[in-house]
C-alpha cells in the first residue's frame, strides 16, 4: 500500500491498519501515519526473508527462520550431489542487498564458502574480483583433494558489481520502489561462465552448475518458530493498536513486546527506512568465516600450502601469489579484525 492513497482509506472509515511487510512497506506506514495527521493509527510487523529490518541484533524479522530452513534443505541436497558427481554448484540465494539469508544458509549447511555483500569495501567490485574469490577457493579444495563444493552466493552483490562488467543493467526492471528486480539478472550463470573460463586458463577442468535458490523459499510451509513468532508478533500489533498506540513496528525483546517507533526506524542519510546489513565484525561473522574454504594470507605465505595450489594452476608460487593477491589481501584483513573483537 502507498502512502498517498489515505484520501481513499478515509473514505472507507479505517481507523486502524496493520501493515505486514519488508523496508518498503515500513517506509509506506510510515509514511501513511505521517499524512493521516493522527486519524488513522498504524503499526508495521516486520515480515521478510531478507532479515533485513531495523530489529536489534539477533531478532529476526519472521519468515526468514522457515526460509534459511528451507534454504539449508536444498543446499545440503546440492552438497551430496557434489560429492558423488565432482562437481561444483554455485547456489543464489534471495535477500536483497544484504546477505543475512545467504550466509545464514550456508553456514547452517557447512557449505564450502558463502560470498556477500557486506564483506567488500570500496564499492563498486570489479567481476573478476569475485571470479578469483571463486577460483581460489576451488584451488585450495583441489589440493586438498577434493574437487567438488558448493558455494552461496547473495544476489545482492549484482548491486554492487561494476556495472560494466555486467554489460549494463538498463533492461532489468524495477519495483514500484525503484530497486533492481534482481531475479532478472542471472548472477549464478555468469559467474558459472567466468569461474570456468578460469579454471581452463589455469588448466584445471571443471564441472560448475548454476542453482538459483529462489520463490521456494518465500512460498514454503512456515516451521513451528515462525508460526509461534507470527501469533505473539499478531497479538501484540493488535493490542498495541486497541491500547491506543501508533507508529511503531511490533518487536519482541527478552520476552516481552516492545514497540520500536517508526522516528527511530529512518536512515536520516537517505530519509528512507533503514537497512540492518550483515555485521562482518561479530564474532558469528567471524565463525562461519573459519569453516569456509577459501585462500587466505596463511596459504600465500607457507610455503607448502603455496607450492600445491601454484603446481595445479600451472603457475610459478610468484606468479600465483600475484594473481590471487588482491582477493586474499581482502580476507586477510576480516580475519586479523576479527582475532581482536
Amino acid at each position: 500500500m502507498h502512502w498517498y492513497n489515505y484520501r481513499g482509506q478515509v473514505s472507507l472509515g479505517i481507523t486502524r491498519l496493520v501493515t505486514i511487510g519488508g523496508d518498503d512497506t515500513a517506509f509506506s506506514a510510515l509514511k501513511l501515519e505521517e499524512r493521516s495527521a493522527g486519524r488513522l493509527q498504524v503499526v508495521h510487523v516486520p515480515k521478510t526473508i531478507d532479515n533485513d529490518l531495523d530489529l536489534p541484533y539477533g531478532i529476526s524479522t519472521f519468515g526468514f527462520q522457515t526460509a534459511r530452513h528451507v534454504g539449508v534443505e536444498i543446499v545440503k541436497n546440492l552438497m551430496v550431489d557434489a560429492n558423488t558427481t565432482s562437481r561444483w554448484y554455485l547456489a543464489v540465494t534471495m535477500g536483497r542487498k544484504a546477505g543475512h539469508l545467504a550466509l545464514g544458509i550456508g553456514k547452517a549447511a557447512g557449505a564450502t564458502l558463502t560470498i556477500i555483500p557486506e564483506e567488500f569495501r570500496g564499492w563498486p567490485v570489479q567481476l573478476q574480483r569475485l571470479v578469483d574469490l571463486l577460483i581460489g577457493a576451488m584451488v585450495k579444495r583441489l589440493s586438498n583433494g577434493r574437487a567438488d563444493g558448493v558455494a552461496v552466493v547473495a544476489e545482492g552483490l549484482v548491486e554492487i558489481l561494476d556495472l560494466h562488467d555486467l554489460g549494463g543493467l538498463e533492461h532489468v526492471e524495477r519495483d514500484e520502489y525503484g530497486h533492481l528486480r534482481l531475479n532478472e539478472v542471472d548472477l549464478g550463470d555468469l559467474l558459472r561462465r567466468e569461474v570456468t573460463k578460469g579454471m581452463n586458463a589455469l588448466g584445471l577442468s571443471t564441472s560448475i552448475v548454476s542453482k538459483n535458490i529462489g520463490y521456494e523459499l518465500p512460498g514454503a510451509d512456515p516451521i513451528p518458530y515462525d508460526i509461534e513468532y507470527t501469533r505473539d508478533l499478531g497479538y501484540c500489533a493488535a493490542q498495541y493498536l486497541l491500547d491506543g498506540g501508533t507508529a511503531a513496528m511490533v518487536s519482541i525483546q527478552d520476552g516481552r513486546f516492545t514497540p520500536i517507533p517508526f522516528k527511530q526506524m529512518v536512515d536520516t542519510s537517505t530519509g528512507r527506512t533503514k537497512v540492518r546489513m550483515v555485521d562482518i565484525h561479530s564474532q558469528s561473522y567471524q565463525i562461519a568465516r573459519q569453516y569456509m574454504i577459501r585462500l587466505t594470507d596463511d596459504d600465500l605465505n607457507d610455503p607448502d600450502r603455496l607450492g600445491r595450489c601454484a603446481d595445479l594452476a600451472g603457475l610459478s608460487p610468484e606468479a600465483f601469489r600475484n594473481r590471487f593477491a588482491a582477493s586474499v589481501e581482502q580476507d586477510a584483513n576480516h580475519e586479523r579484525k576479527g582475532r581482536t573483537t
